[in-house]
């Protein structure tokens, strides 16, 4: 299954970098892929680079261009069956970010949303 998922996570990436032309796709890196044992559906999680309007219309783009990237990956990847994609956004970057601000001393307190 990891060859699966980062087979996936090659093809997805690379069509988002080359074909993909949605104005909403901003700064968008594809930092991993969770394909189901069934090959029915895979979990892509991405960082998007941006604020929260950023990352919702990002999310929106990358949903839109959903059939695409999934008929790209069933072109390129030989497999049984073709995983439906589903775009979920990745904040460990950001969370990892602001804990060494926090170790810094640097962070404001965060607020509750």
């Amino acid at each position: 299954m990891r060859r699966v998922n980062e087979a996936v996570r090659e093809v997805v990436s690379a069509h988002l970098g080359q074909d993909v032309a949605d104005p909403r796709i901003g700064f968008v890196t594809v930092t991993g892929v969770e394909t189901s044992a069934d090959l029915r559906s895979a979990r892509v999680f991405v960082s998007v680079l941006g604020d929260e309007h950023d990352r919702e219309a990002a999310l929106a783009g990358l949903r839109s261009a959903g059939g695409y990237l999934q008929q790209q990956v069933g072109v390129e990847i030989r497999m049984k069956r073709t995983p439906s994609l589903e775009f979920v956004l990745d904040d460990s970057i950001r969370e990892g970010m602001r804990i060494t601000e926090l170790l810094a001393g640097e962070a404001r307190p965060r607020r509750e949303e």
